[in-house]
């Protein structure tokens, strides 16, 4: 079973991306050469990443005391896509890129994460170099940015700590300045950097000749201690290996030491580290620290590192998604192909009948329906995200300004609705499986396992339902919310006129009408705990609308005309119908607890559990 069908669908005849190229910055390309990427991603894809996604699951990283050793095929796949041109798809010609629009990047990138997501795909190191594009300085960009893009280095991203967790503030990490000219050296403020990252993925590896570590880091105040929270973390260039102003390796080796592997659930492919700066096992010049290079203002870090948080969010999201269509796509082959059992009612009762493939199955064919509107949907999502991106860098000024607010309220909903509801897909995966499902005999298990870290990934739940309800939906004085209700508005009035559609326009009305409500509720009494307490149940039920938002606006592209839905066609519009009258009304339980402030969770004692 083919994703290309879906995807073409999606892109062109829903987001019209086809359309990109009447813009200057894409007038090079044609859907033929969209179509040319799309090819050999898939291809590579196919020969290099799935037929290996099981030996990552059984053949983990190891450390052997000097270097991590992967598999083999670890380090074909990464050359296969370093030379595809992929790192550097978005970038300008200038620099080596394809100028691709970021809406066809990241409709490439499905291939791999579905084939294999643990392999990897550079999410990191693009993110990385990106970031570096907006807030590092020209030299920077040119010695590490444009290795990362070439594939020649990988990137990582440093924010956790062992004992701090997600709480930033609480890092401990610390940055001092280099000696006296620490300010001249041309790749940056030199500092020394001291302190455990914990949760590094890919943090260390041989698939590169060399990883630049972009870390958080607290440099001294006036005073000489710390700056408390969050104001005090500036953002550094840790490279693994020294390197000159020409991007050459010195042969010098930076003071960033590996102190572990962690061994995950899943996503056992990339390697998952804690990372020691600083602690003397590579030792330089005879000073303590490793080596790190300012990116932007001192104690701005964190505003920089946002860049890359973000974009890995949207990333994090459209693995989930892909996961769970990997699933769905194995989970629907089985069962077309699974004898067992007969149909309810008299013919059913005569064992002598033979047994129907399980697909026949009204309660199959639910699990199957289920998975089909969790993943396309999703999909669809991360797509209509994607092209808000090529809308913000490349539309006019005011659609531009639209798509930049657009993607600050959807970012929270892109990560995290695909990080719980194409898992709920994989599980039931397994469950069409039935026993075999469990076991390591089919590919579902393992899908599972890998996609329940994304609801970790890059901030859990309850990180992003707090930054929905407490920063989005109150930015710019609401504006941003306002703007997602003006696009929900415009493709309800549209459905609204369709009789097949009707029915679902009003009820994604109604459902627009109780989020605006539940959110004024949270928030009358202008208490952030109040607010807060039932922040995951509040982002649940807004997900839930804005997937039920994307389904009505992906049937429209559907003719309405029975005798024009070919299968695939009746196939949208019943998965459309399903999440309407299986999901959407699961909406009001979850705006219940929002709405009320119910402080059932927020004032249970500890010492009652």
């Amino acid at each position: 079973m083919s994703l290309r069908p879906t995807l073409d669908f999606l892109l062109y005849d829903w987001l019209k991306a086809e359309e990109l190229t009447g813009r200057s910055r894409f007038s090079d390309h044609s859907r033929e050469t969209f179509d040319a990427v799309f090819d050999t991603c898939e291809r590579i894809a196919r020969e290099k990443y799935a037929p290996f996604n099981r030996t990552l699951d059984t053949e983990e990283p190891r450390f052997d005391g000097e270097k991590v050793i992967l598999p083999k095929c670890s380090q074909d796949a990464y050359d296969a896509f370093a030379g595809s041109g992929m790192l550097s798809a978005a970038q300008d010609y200038e620099i080596g890129g394809m100028q691709l629009p970021y809406t066809v990047e990241a409709a490439a990138h499905t291939f791999f994460a579905m084939a294999s997501v643990s392999m990897g795909s550079g999410m990191l190191t693009v993110g990385n170099a990106n970031l570096l594009m907006v807030h590092g300085t020209e030299l920077q960009k040119q010695v590490f940015a444009l290795n990362e893009f070439s594939g020649r280095w990988s990137g990582t991203m440093c924010l956790s700590e062992p004992q701090a967790g997600s709480s930033l503030s609480d890092i401990v990490t610390r940055a001092v300045p280099d000696g006296e000219d620490f300010e001249s050296d041309p790749l940056g403020p030199r500092y020394r950097i001291t302190g455990n990252k914990m949760w590094i993925s890919a943090g260390e590896h041989e698939l590169t000749e060399n990883i630049i570590h972009l870390v958080l880091a607290k440099i001294p105040g006036p005073d000489g201690k710390p700056i408390p929270g969050t104001k005090g973390i500036s953002l550094f260039i840790v490279p693994k290996k020294l390197v000159d102003t020409q991007g050459k390796l010195t042969g010098e080796r930076n003071d960033v030491a590996l102190a572990g592997l962690n061994h995950k659930l899943g996503w056992r492919g990339t390697t998952n580290t804690l990372l020691n700066f600083g602690e003397g096992k590579f030792p330089m010049e005879g000073k303590p620290g490793a080596v790190g290079y300012l990116v932007g203002r001192p104690h701005e870090g964190l505003r920089c590192m946002f860049h890359m948080m973000n974009e890995a969010r949207i990333g994090v999201g459209m693995a989930a998604v892909m996961l769970g269509m990997a699933g769905y796509h194995a989970s629907l082959e089985y069962a077309r192909n699974r004898p067992q059992g007969r149909p309810v009612g008299p013919a059913g009762k005569d064992p002598s009948k033979p047994q129907v493939r399980i697909i026949e199955h009204a309660d199959v064919k639910r699990m199957l329906l289920a998975q089909k509107s969790y993943c396309e949907g999703a999909l669809a999502l991360a797509l209509y995200c994607a092209r808000l991106v090529d809308e913000q860098h490349t539309g006019a000024p005011e659609a531009a300004d639209e798509a930049r607010l657009l993607l600050e309220v959807l970012t929270p909903i892109a990560k995290s609705w695909p990080s719980e509801w194409c898992l709920e897909a994989n599980s039931l995966a397994i469950q069409v499986h039935g026993g075999y499902g469990y076991t390591r005999d089919f590919p579902v298990e393992q899908y599972w396992r890998d996609n329940r870290l994304n609801m970790i990934h890059e901030g859990t739940h309850g990180i992003q339902a707090a930054d929905l309800l407490g920063r989005k939906v109150l930015m710019e004085g609401g504006r941003g919310l306002e703007l997602l209700a003006g696009r929900i508005d415009a493709t309800i009035e549209r459905a609204v006129h369709r009789p097949d559609l009707a029915e679902h326009a009003r009820a994604l009305g109604n459902a627009l009408v109780q989020v605006g409500d539940a959110t004024r509720a949270a928030w009358s009494t202008g208490d952030p705990a109040q607010a807060l307490a039932n922040a995951v149940p509040y982002m649940q039920a807004f997900g839930h609308m804005v997937l039920a938002w994307i389904w009505l606006d992906v049937a429209l592209t559907v003719p309405g005309e029975a005798s024009q839905q070919s299968p695939v066609h009746q196939g949208r519009l019943r998965a459309a119908r399903y999440f309407f009258h299986y999901e959407l009304p699961k909406i009001g339980a979850w705006l219940q607890v929002a709405a009320s402030r119910d402080p059932t969770c927020a004032e249970m004692p500890e010492e009652a559990f």
